[in-house]
């Protein structure tokens, strides 16, 4: 740490006059203009500007002497120099320094709530649209994976199906929960308001949805496969069928399991 006062050439109990008398001296002796205007001659005067302005605020004055005296008792200022000061620009520093981690705690609490409600409405999400679109394409093509498979293949999409009922139905229950609300059928109080729910949809409007649009997913499939069975089913007998057999019905749930798992993965990764 820089002596300030050996560097002004005065005494510790220096007075504000001596020091800045002092100062002035060697202002004119040191100023980069009387010396070449060499760089080190721009950082002497910079640092006799320095020493001026800390020990002629009796607040820095202070601050630095307590520094020194820490320095000369061996005393670590490294950390108590911010931490523990009482000099005003130390102090200043430590609100700024707490404010700035208050915000930083809001930010990322806020960052934080946005990316679990993205993924709990990608969660509620996905699986439906999956759903509709895996029944509308099994429907329009009717594929036969059930007719090639043997007892081992039927099993595993047996399986495959019961895990994706299951998986489909918890998502929905999740989904549900969080985003419905059942209404009350009596107002509990004529005197009072009811109060507004804080969720988006009533529960009945959410299987309403579920249902209509299930519905019209099956209704827009068959219709469309029997436009385009001469474009794509005839052409491709191995694969796909004209008629509507009840194997269908395990293809879309074990769609959802796949595209949602995909999906869950790569959340995880991201």
């Amino acid at each position: 740490m820089v002596d300030y006062y050996k560097l002004l050439g005065v005494k510790r109990t220096a007075t504000a006059a001596e020091i800045k008398s002092a100062y002035r001296r060697l202002a004119r002796k040191r100023h980069p203009d009387v010396n070449g205007g060499s760089t080190q001659a721009a950082r002497d005067f910079a640092m006799l500007a320095l020493a001026y302005r800390t020990l002629s605020d009796p607040q820095e004055r202070a601050y630095y002497d307590a520094q020194q005296t820490r320095i000369r008792n061996g005393v670590n200022t490294s950390s108590a120099s911010v931490l523990h000061s009482d000099n005003p620009h130390a102090r200043r520093m430590r609100r700024v320094v707490a404010a700035q981690r208050r915000l930083d705690k809001v930010v990322d609490s806020w960052i934080e709530e946005g990316r679990r409600e993205t993924f709990a409405l990608q969660q509620a999400v996905f699986p439906t649209v999956t759903l509709f679109l895996s029944t509308f394409f099994v429907i329009m093509l009717k594929p036969k994976f059930w007719e090639g498979f043997g007892w081992a293949g039927r099993g595993v999409l047996i399986t495959l199906f019961l895990i994706g009922v299951w998986h489909l139905t918890s998502r929905l229950r999740l989904s549900l929960d969080r985003y419905t609300y059942r209404p009350k059928s009596i107002h509990t109080s004529l005197m009072e308001d009811e109060d507004k729910p804080d969720k988006p949809f009533t529960r009945f409007t959410a299987y309403a949805f579920l249902v209509i649009a299930f519905i019209a997913s099956l209704v827009a499939g068959y219709i469309m496969g029997e436009h385009m069975h001469y474009v794509i089913l005839d052409n491709m007998p191995f694969f796909f069928s004209h008629d509507v057999r009840p194997d269908l019905l395990f293809y879309p749930p074990i769609a959802v399991l796949i595209v949602d798992t995909m999906h869950s993965v790569a959340s995880k990764i991201d």
